[in-house]
């Protein structure tokens, strides 16, 4: 990460919320701290990384709130759970709603230091995730219309006569089309610009024809 990472607690045990505070920054973590959810909502920094160490039952919105809240405005912050309250109903709504995991309070260091260690982890993985599909939205944007049609029709496992006479255009003209596409998805293989194309889609970029990812054929180099 370029940026430092930061460990949101959100407890409303100030005694606790410290102690925690106390035991990731001797570990090296930077650390803030809030006593409810909507404080972390009024106050936090959206895009920068780490995670939240929850409190499930607080005064007014709980932690399962907070989960809902943060999913609304896309922010995919790892979630690990810190409570003295679990129940079975509970814990299957919050993992259903992609919490990380649940600790149970009073947590040990060690099992709460690994914890953080692999929701940092995540959220690395996630944003570099988010910053290759950025790149790659940014390359299909440089695309002519008629390239991204080359494209689909490539991506379709379609041979250079084929598109030809689906676009009405010459052979070579098909050709040139396919290299332009190549060198500007920066793809050195078909297989490749298949596996950007598919991300894209994943992604919800808007670039696939309904259906086209699950009923296409292997491509074709031709």
């Amino acid at each position: 990460m370029t940026e430092t990472p930061v460990i949101r607690v959100v407890d409303d045990d100030q005694g606790f919320r410290s102690a925690i505070g106390r035991l990731l920054r001797t570990a090296g973590y930077e650390v803030r701290e809030y006593a409810s959810a909507g404080a972390l909502l009024l106050a936090d920094e959206e895009q920068t990384p780490g995670c939240v160490l929850l409190d499930m039952k607080m005064p007014g919105p709980s932690g399962l709130d907070l989960q809902e809240a943060l999913a609304k405005r896309d922010r995919k912050l790892p979630i690990i759970f810190l409570t003295a309250y679990a129940d079975v109903r509970n814990s299957v709504r919050a993992m259903k709603a992609g919490a990380m995991d649940f600790l149970a309070k009073p947590v040990k260091r060690d099992a709460l230091l690994a914890t953080v260690r692999a929701a940092l982890a995540r959220d690395e993985e996630r944003r570099e995730s988010r910053e290759h599909v950025r790149e790659l939205r940014a390359r299909f944007e440089a695309l002519s219309p008629r390239e991204r049609e080359v494209l689909r029709h490539v991506v379709a496992g379609r041979l250079n006569k084929q598109i030809a006479s689906a676009i009405g255009a010459a052979e070579r003209t098909v050709k040139a089309h396919r290299a332009h596409v190549m060198a500007k998805m920066q793809a050195s293989s078909v297989a490749e610009l298949v596996r950007a194309y598919d991300l894209l889609a994943a992604s919800s970029a808007g670039v696939a024809e309904p259906g086209a990812a699950a009923a296409r054929p292997q491509p074709s180099a031709g």
